[in-house]
């Protein structure tokens, strides 16, 4: 009877260890399924105005029902094998009970157990099949478990950004050069191809050119959300490899070309990723100001307090724009890098930044994107950069007398 009853335990875990994988891989199945489905249904509700615009409502129907019966599909193989599991476990267990109480009544039947033997027996029986039964189906869950986790923990298991230490630099009045940069996002498809120029301290440095051409990817070079292929950029004679991220990043102000805010107030904007104990009401409202943003910031009931709603959705372009520009200016940075930091304002408000934007430069090292050269007329120099290479390096007026695609754009805006 012992025996019997220590084999029913191989044969259980024979059964469960296949359906515990299976229901492994289901459950993984069921996250990858259900994370592209809260993928689809957040990008779909972000981009509303775009779907009722395009009439794309019964497109996007089919495919969020779509989505739904796949996740109906995991849920009923899932459901099957709980299904076969429950019974399963109780036909063993049974089966086990079943044939000790048939096999020990015969026994005592003979005379060669007693009665008592055979109730302590089944009593031992119960105390050790019920706990086996119960890890068996804890062996199923936390396969379950398992696949539904391993995402998140391929995830945490995943090393931090490298960068995380380093040297703390002061970068405030070093030059910045780039010595023949090339980087590609995919092997073998160059996006920069062997940049070079130098950025002395205080000096405007413009990327102009074709869009497509590299400009932006030599500002997520410059930010260190790349590291180059080949080639070094240096920020006086150190390699900004060798600072730390966060020092690096601290003394950066980005004014991106799309604004991107998080939900909360336009406090919070405006004071994202900075010390907020160490900010004044009026040097919130001064950096406001220079921005052109205080006259529509005003203008709402809660003033700096005001719900902008996911992504900014309440404030128009400009508006998000603006509010970029005073966060720029409220992190006070050593080098300033604008993506067509005024590509969404009017032109009375361009101008009004352009010139708090002037003195924002003033003894700072400053690179800015422009497809509109008047932004970028009076830089110190202005890079060209066609196909991932730089073609010509100069003034507004030195590029105009020698490039001729740099002249074909200005003749095209300025004249």
């Amino acid at each position: 009877m012992t025996l019997v009853m220590l084999i029913s335990i191989p044969v259980t875990m024979a059964l469960m260890i296949p359906l515990g994988r299976r229901m492994a891989k289901i459950s993984r199945g069921m996250q990858d399924e259900t994370a592209a489905f809260s993928g689809s249904i957040q990008e779909t509700i972000s981009e509303i105005r775009l779907m009722k615009a395009s009439n794309a409502e019964g497109d996007e129907e089919k495919r969020g029902t779509a989505g739904i019966l796949r996740l109906f599909e995991f849920g009923l193989r899932e459901a099957r094998i709980n299904a076969v599991i429950g019974p399963l476990m109780g036909l063993i267990m049974w089966a086990v009970i079943a044939f000790i109480i048939v096999y020990g009544g015969v026994r005592v039947a003979e005379g060669s157990m007693s009665t008592g033997t055979l109730v302590a027996f089944l009593l031992y029986l119960f105390q050790i099949v019920f706990p086996v039964t119960t890890f068996a189906m804890f062996f199923t869950q936390l396969q379950k478990a398992k696949g539904a986790t391993e995402r998140i923990i391929q995830i945490l298991n995943l090393d931090p950004e490298p960068g995380q230490q380093g040297d703390a630099v002061d970068v405030a009045g070093l030059p910045i050069t780039a010595e023949n940069v090339s980087f590609s996002y995919s092997p073998g498809e160059l996006v920069l191809n062997g940049i070079s120029f130098r950025a002395n301290p205080g000096e405007m440095i413009a990327f102009a050119g074709p869009s497509g051409g590299g400009k932006s990817t030599m500002f997520a070079l410059l930010e260190r959300f790349y590291e180059p292929d080949s080639g070094m950029i240096r920020i006086g004679d150190t390699p900004i490899t060798a600072l730390s991220l966060e020092n690096w990043r601290r003394q950066i102000g980005y004014v991106p070309q799309e604004s991107a805010m998080m939900s909360g107030t336009i406090r919070d904007n405006l004071l994202y990723g900075i010390e907020q104990d160490d900010i004044p009401e009026e040097k919130i409202w001064l950096a406001a100001d220079m921005a052109f943003a205080s006259e529509f910031i005003r203008s709402f009931p809660s003033g700096l307090d005001t719900e902008i709603g996911e992504r900014g959705i309440r404030l128009s372009g400009g508006q998000r724009q603006r509010i970029a520009i005073a966060r720029a200016f409220l992190r006070d940075p050593k080098i300033l890098m604008m993506d067509e930091a005024t590509a969404s304002l009017d032109s009375h408000s361009e101008g009004i930044v352009q010139e708090a934007l002037q003195r924002l430069m003033t003894g700072r090292t400053t690179f800015a994107i422009a497809h509109r050269l008047s932004t970028i007329v009076d830089a110190d120099r202005i890079i060209f950069i066609e196909g991932g290479q730089v073609t010509g390096i100069g003034t507004h007026q030195e590029l105009f007398d020698s490039h001729p695609v740099y002249r074909e754009y200005a003749e095209q805006q300025l004249i």
